[in-house]
């Protein structure tokens, strides 16, 4: 109900938007991490796929891990935040092209979910960087503050896309069902809270329920599949986080209902 959710709010306020922060980068630290671990054989697919040479391949494995790590390093310290996300949207493009992800529907939504969690993150740190400057007045609704929240509720979404199952069993329509209409509450911004948090209860659990890595032997390739989904979709649960921490923004049903 709406008294928990604020009771939820209030005890969490200070941490929350930590919380969301660190399980958004999340997927970016474990890919760096990753780079490391795999230099050789990320490498070797770059430059067999490719066939660009060992100077490049060796270039682009170098970027994403330092671009990554270093990402992340900033978004937590909160130094160069705004930098710090352009960089990684430039990472995420870079690996979309560089992976083939553009002709896979799942992977490129998942990977355009990870670019609206970015973009919240980027109209929290403006938002963080006007209250320096408290007294002064900003254009409140076509601010692109408002617009960087519109559009980061609208890709969130598209996480949620990859998980609908079309199977006509009981368990899954209602699923379907109950998916849909906490998307398309976020997405349009009416009862934003409550419905991110929803999804949020909902994600985490299928992510430790069918992305379980640690239940596979590390030398099995499906290993490395699980943990690259659970880790991505544990940076959507920090963006939802982030729409629970900071609500929805200016361009939403919920702040229009104000006016009204």
């Amino acid at each position: 109900s709406g008294k928990d959710l604020l009771l939820f709010l209030r005890v969490t306020k200070q941490y929350l938007p930590h919380i969301a922060r660190l399980c958004l980068i999340s997927t970016f630290l474990e890919d760096g991490i990753r780079m490391w671990f795999q230099w050789s054989e990320q490498k070797e697919y770059i430059e067999t796929t490719w066939g660009c040479g060992v100077f490049l391949a060796t270039l682009f494995v170098l970027i994403n891990l330092l671009g990554q790590l270093g990402g992340c390093i900033l978004i937590l310290s909160r130094n160069f935040v705004q930098y710090a996300c352009f960089g990684l949207f430039g990472l995420i493009a870079l690996q979309t092209v560089a992976y083939s992800i553009l002709w896979d529907p799942k992977f490129l939504m998942r990977n355009l979910a990870l670019g609206g969690g970015l973009l919240l993150l980027l109209a929290e740190s403006r938002s963080e960087g006007r209250s320096m400057f408290a007294g002064v007045p900003t254009m409140r609704e076509s601010s692109p503050k408002q617009y960087m929240q519109l559009g980061g509720r609208v890709l969130l979404v598209l996480m949620f896309m990859t998980l609908l199952h079309f199977d006509t069993s009981f368990l899954s329509i209602l699923q379907n069902l109950v998916g849909t209409a906490l998307i398309v509450l976020v997405a349009i911004g009416f009862k934003t809270k409550l419905a991110a948090l929803t999804l949020v209860i909902w994600l985490l659990a299928i992510n430790v329920y069918f992305n379980a890595f640690w239940t596979i032997p590390a030398y099995k390739p499906m290993h490395d599949f699980l943990k690259y989904d659970f880790f991505q979709t544990t940076s959507v649960i920090g963006g939802l986080l982030l729409v629970v921490a900071l609500g929805p923004g200016g361009v939403s049903m919920d702040e229009k209902k104000k006016d009204w």
